[in-house]
């Protein structure tokens, strides 16, 4: 295992890489998901979940969960959700809301039991695996708790999303930053540059395909995939929409309609893969 990505401890607790674990530490990721453009990601998210979940109060076991974003809203849906995340900040501000039990895991090695939950989510653990190996092991421990029938959604981030948001923001034709967005155009790995130029932390940028391909190494059979924000989020009026209720609604409809569409998948920024046992 190389040094730049979460590595477990002697006792199983994870070690994530310095950059990543000072990034989320900054305690952006809840409000991101809040405001602004960030609201289509999430009410996509929500979207697509509550049509590939089982009924309430079905056991939902999620893994990177964050401060408890999705967390908070399946809770009140009736689910019985369990927390687990690399950062004690995010555990520690999970484990306030209703319903939602939150402790410090890594989605490698997964301290439950097996075939232990209706639902395994990893909406953010494969985003900062930078080998395959770790991936498919993570997918693998997925496979290993979730019971037969169950579900497995894990979310992704699509080989161009850095490309295609900063084409949009303008900062691809900043010279510092370029260099950044080209090369994890080409292999999928975000490589911090460092201070405030720096776009984003480790990460990995898959292929849809791709995706697919490490299900199946870890014995779990694709189900669907669902481009999360499609192409509206490229366009620079969205987040004035989502202020709309009207307009979201139908911004909302509209993704919907091509969130399946192979030849559409990779322009989302973010991806959704389900699947369950083979």
């Amino acid at each position: 295992m190389s040094a730049d990505h979460a590595t477990p401890d002697a006792a199983g607790l994870p070690v994530l890489a310095e950059e990543i674990t000072a990034y989320y530490e900054r305690d952006n990721e809840d409000g991101r998901l809040r405001k602004g453009s960030g609201r289509l990601e999430f009410w996509r998210t929500q979207d697509v979940l509550r049509r590939l979940l089982p009924p309430a109060p079905a056991k939902v076991l999620d893994v990177g969960g964050g401060s408890g974003v999705h967390a908070q809203w399946l809770a009140a849906d009736g689910y019985d959700v369990e927390l687990l995340d690399p950062v004690p900040l995010h555990v520690e501000r999970a484990a306030r809301l209703p319903g939602v039990t939150a402790h410090v895991g890594d989605a490698r090695a997964l301290r439950l039991p097996d075939e232990s939950a209706d639902v395994v989510l990893l909406l953010g653990p494969l985003y900062h695996l930078p080998e395959r190996e770790d991936r498919v092991r993570a997918l693998g421990e997925a496979r290993r708790v979730v019971r037969p029938g169950g579900v497995v959604v894990a979310a992704t981030i699509n080989r161009f999303a850095g490309l295609h948001d900063t084409l949009s923001t303008g900062l691809y034709f900043d010279p510092d930053r370029r260099p950044q967005i080209e090369s994890a155009a080409r292999d999928g790995r975000m490589r911090p540059t460092g201070g405030d130029k720096s776009l984003f932390t480790t990460a990995y940028f898959h292929q849809p395909a791709d995706v697919l391909d490490e299900f199946a190494a870890a014995g779990l059979a694709p189900s669907g995939q669902y481009g999360v924000e499609g192409a509206a989020w490229l366009m620079g009026d969205v987040s004035a929409w989502l202020d709309d209720p009207g307009r979201r609604e139908s911004v909302l409809r509209a993704v919907r309609q091509t969130e399946s569409e192979p030849s559409l998948l990779g322009v989302s920024g973010h991806l959704l893969t389900a699947g369950g046992r083979r």
